[in-house]
């Protein structure tokens, strides 16, 4: 039942705005190839070719909305911005309410695989006392949540947001679990509400090694050289998004197949895929976020949370004191050390390093992840 100041919402697109989009897929105007026969210089054409042709042609916009629809949701005014939020509560009496945030470029999407194993342990052989009611927000700008018209949503300002988003759902003492973005959320959450949270499970980890350290093992060489490769290679779309997103968006709002692109890549590098993401994560869970930003026109406000990150550098590394336990994956974007991240997290309780899997966790290895999640809280409800 809705608490106050929570509605009721349904996600329902035109299907003149469905067929816009398939008209615009099909009048595409592409560009010539690469001179390279791999990903070296960005997305091959005939790959995103045959996605946007999938995506125009044989994409079930109306299905995988119902599939998104199957699950509760609802819509609040925080500080001015409605946002939109899945609410999958728990049969289970006793199940502690978790709240999973995405990044970008996901989506609540993300998480529709895990949702079930985390609300019913024992519809999926597990313990019922690993329960969890589950509530998984949109981020401002994202999704069908609203787009914030001013400066000043950044990390902390969400992160606020979310604890009040809780209490009005009527969960005053709660979990926070997340990636990507999802992670710098959950911990300023864990900093800003100590008292609120029983504790943070995050699958991406940013911190760096202590200045000064000079000599390092294998294993933290490995975590400089993951973060040198996302300096030199992999972090153009970051620098992008937090210094002219407003450019950006003009492209990304007006080609669907340039959204695509933007997306599909970040699939393809961050992904454990063997360099084929549509093989390993399949063509409509792919479409299903890059739908999302186009249905919802929101590149440029998703873009934008970057640009307010770099505003407050601070709040992706804040001091966290609740227990917190980490899941990572080996194609995660950054490999830090258990010792580093130390530094950050005082009360860092599980640290697991999984043999396969990236940064998409809840769509590449929901196990893995479901089991880490309910390892982790076990002894904190």
């Amino acid at each position: 039942m809705p608490m106050p100041g929570v509605a009721r919402f349904t996600i329902s697109v035109p299907d003149e705005d469905v067929d816009d989009l398939r008209r615009r897929l099909r009048a595409t105007r592409w560009p010539d190839r690469p001179t390279v026969g791999d990903w070296s210089q960005g997305v091959p054409l005939e790959y995103v070719q045959e996605l946007c042709r999938y995506w125009a042609d044989d994409y079930d916009w109306p299905t995988r909305q119902a599939r998104l629809n199957a699950v509760e949701q609802y819509t609040t005014d925080l500080n001015g911005v409605p946002i939109h939020v899945l609410h999958a509560p728990s049969p289970h009496p006793a199940a502690l309410p978790l709240v999973l945030t995405h990044g970008w470029p996901g989506s609540v999407a993300e998480f529709l695989d895990v949702l079930g194993p985390l609300t019913d342990p024992t519809a999926h052989g597990g313990d019922p006392r690993d329960a969890f009611t589950v509530v998984v927000p949109s981020l401002p700008g994202f999704g069908w949540s609203g787009k914030p018209t001013e400066p000043g949503w950044g990390l902390e300002r969400v992160a606020d947001a979310w604890a009040v988003l809780m209490s009005r759902l009527g969960y005053e003492r709660f979990g926070a679990q997340g990636g990507d973005l999802g992670s710098f959320v959950s911990a300023n959450l864990a900093a800003r509400h100590p008292d609120r949270l029983v504790g943070i499970h995050l699958n991406m980890v940013v911190t760096p090694p202590p200045a000064d350290q000079t000599r390092f093992t294998e294993r933290e060489e490995r975590a400089r050289r993951a973060a040198e490769h996302f300096r030199t290679i992999d972090s153009a779309y970051n620098m992008q998004q937090r210094t002219r997103p407003q450019t950006l968006a003009y492209g990304l709002a007006d080609s669907p197949a340039a959204q695509c692109a933007w997306i599909l890549e970040k699939f393809w590098s961050w992904s454990d895929c063997a360099g084929d993401p549509v093989s390993a994560l399949g063509a409509d869970r792919i479409l299903d976020h890059v739908a999302t930003y186009w249905l919802t026109d929101s590149a440029g406000s998703s873009a934008r949370m970057y640009w307010e990150m770099a505003q407050r550098p601070a709040s992706r590394t804040p001091t966290v004191t609740v227990p917190t336990g980490v899941s990572l994956f080996p194609h995660e974007i950054m490999q830090p050390t258990e010792e580093w991240a130390r530094a950050q997290y005082r009360d860092l309780r599980m640290w697991h390093e999984h043999d396969r899997g990236g940064h998409f966790a809840a769509m590449e290895q929901p196990e893995a992840l479901v089991r880490d999640i309910r390892e982790f809280f076990r002894p904190l409800r």
